[in-house]
């Protein structure tokens, strides 16, 4: 016998809501034969909740069972949707993407993979990517910049610097301009940013987010975070040296 649901949701001119959206897509997915019932405006949407008793759409209904879009997916066992609570995913992917980028320009430059190159372009590019991503909002880059940076605290238009110190020392490194000015400004920066991290997380054991992909991060300030100053570090030192 078909599996079947039914999904409430709002659907209108100005509103296509993506929780209903997504429940119509992951009941289909899991085999199930959806009766879909849009609410075709704001005002029969919170009709709909006021009549019911509901406090959101959608609602979806599997024989005398109903559920919300979280209740859902919990049901088949996934977790949610956004995912919430503290997660290294960004980094992760920061990382990965670069490291990527890194062997094909490589490849595509020399026409084979040379590590000690492949590794410079993974850091330049992980620099310009954090940077991009902090630049997008500096402000909120900023507000969790200042709660551990030593510097920032101390000197707070710091805070809203640093992201182009690091997009543009990423940039000129790939290329290997302006080493003698870039790599001692990097080195600096990274530095104090090193010893922050250290200082909040390891010496004072204080439980924060880190800013490395910007603001409102939900990434934990600690190893992975301090991994991006090291990182810093190396390629300022290493272009200092090669130069």
């Amino acid at each position: 016998m078909k599996k079947a649901a039914t999904v409430y949701r709002m659907v209108t001119p100005d509103h296509l809501c993506p929780w209903g959206v997504k429940a119509k897509d992951l009941l289909q997915r899991k085999g199930y034969e959806v009766e879909d019932h849009h609410l075709e405006s704001m005002e029969a949407n919170e009709a709909y909740k006021e009549k019911h008793g509901y406090e959101e759409t959608p609602q979806v209904f599997i024989g005398d069972d109903r559920y919300n879009y979280d209740e859902l997916r919990e049901k088949f066992g996934m977790k949610q949707d956004p995912k919430q609570g503290e997660t290294y995913q960004p980094v992760v992917a920061v990382f990965a993407v670069a490291f990527a980028m890194a062997l094909t320009t490589c490849w595509a430059m020399r026409g084979g993979l040379d590590a000690i190159r492949v590794i410079e372009l993974f850091i330049a590019f992980s620099m310009g990517v954090l940077g991009i991503l902090k630049l997008q909002d500096l402000l909120g880059f900023s507000t969790g910049f200042v709660q551990y940076d030593l510097l920032a605290r101390k000197y707070v238009p710091y805070s809203y610097v640093y992201p182009y110190i690091e997009a543009g020392g990423g940039a000129l490194m790939i290329a290997g301009l302006f080493t003698w000015v870039v790599a001692p400004i990097v080195l600096i920066a990274s530095g104090i940013g090193a010893i922050s991290i250290i200082k909040a997380v390891y010496v004072e054991k204080r439980d924060l987010n880190c800013a490395c992909v910007g603001g409102g991060s939900s990434v934990p300030l600690g190893f992975i975070s301090l991994s991006e100053n090291l990182m810093m570090i190396a390629m300022s030192v290493w272009m200092m040296v090669k130069a």
